[in-house]
């Protein structure tokens, strides 16, 4: 998915390597610095030194011609590169990956319906169901009052990249934007064939300058627990903080659930919201294409 015209081209391991090396610095690594550098952060011949392969094999892995590095050599790079645990668990994805499939049509990704009621009796919290692809799959009421001012309500990516709410909605949306682009990436290395997952990131890279940026830069993030800071049209400024927590009986989704800091203006606001909000509307489930 390095391309913007075609996903499927990416070469992911050289794409992966080259972003990480673009990132350090010289003496990051404690590698002496002179004269001018025409590329930024560090050369593959600096990272091969690192980790004590020749620059031949290790140009070999940024260009897709060495398949089967070993488990000892990714090791290596991985120390070279100075990658945090999840960004290890990326590479030996994108440096092992299956055997290429045939294309796949998407199939209809639903929200199981225990899931469903289970979301309905949350009446104070915002509370959604994500799939592989960030696709919001179903809502309970309040979820749906917090982001009632989008146009673009099926994905949290296109939420944020396509439509011009998100700019203030979100008081940091660079950070929002960071976060969202390295949770896809995470879900890329896990199959980059994946029908939904191609077709989104195609969107993206047509429609959203910032998006190619940010996919370009291989930044890998899972969703685990963050506070997120809003505005809201309805009732101002929010500080919420969410746990991410995986469906057991659906392993690619997610319950996202949010909450405020008890006694906070911002749990003022988000009861406002809420009494705002209290005809009784279920949990929606929205059918996404997925693999």
């Amino acid at each position: 998915m390095d391309s913007d015209k075609d996903p499927a081209a990416e070469n992911a391991l050289g794409g992966f390597l080259r972003a990480r090396r673009a990132q350090l610095r010289p003496e990051d690594t404690g590698l002496p610095t002179s004269g001018r550098r025409r590329v930024p952060g560090l050369r593959r011949e600096e990272v091969a030194t690192l980790a004590g392969v020749s620059t031949d094999y290790y140009m070999r892995l940024e260009q897709g011609r060495e398949r089967h590095p070993s488990q000892q050599t990714l090791e290596a790079v991985a120390r070279a590169l100075q990658l945090e645990d999840e960004a290890v668990a990326h590479l030996y994805r994108v440096a092992t990956p299956t055997t290429r499939r045939t294309r796949r049509a998407p199939r209809v990704e639903r929200v199981g319906p225990h899931l469903r009621r289970l979301l309905d009796t949350w009446s104070d919290t915002p509370a959604f169901v994500l799939g592989h692809a960030l696709d919001i799959l179903a809502r309970n009421r309040l979820a749906g009052a917090l982001y009632a001012g989008f146009t673009h309500y099926d994905n949290l990516l296109r939420m944020t990249f396509l439509d011009p709410t998100a700019h203030g909605f979100y008081r940091d949306w660079d950070r929002a934007g960071e976060s969202s682009v390295a949770t896809l990436r995470r879900a890329a290395g896990f199959d980059p064939e994946d029908p939904r997952l191609r077709e989104l990131v195609g969107e993206l890279s047509m429609k959203s300058a910032d998006f190619r940026v940010l996919w370009a830069r291989h930044d890998v993030r899972g969703k685990t627990r963050e506070a997120k800071l809003f505005h809201h049209a309805q009732v101002g400024d929010l500080e919420l903080h969410y746990e991410a927590f995986t469906v057991n009986s659906a392993p690619t989704q997610q319950l996202i659930v949010y909450q405020a800091e008890p006694g906070s203006t911002s749990a003022d606001a988000l009861a406002l919201l809420g009494s705002l909000s209290a005809s009784p509307v279920p949990a929606q489930d929205t059918a996404m294409g997925t693999d």
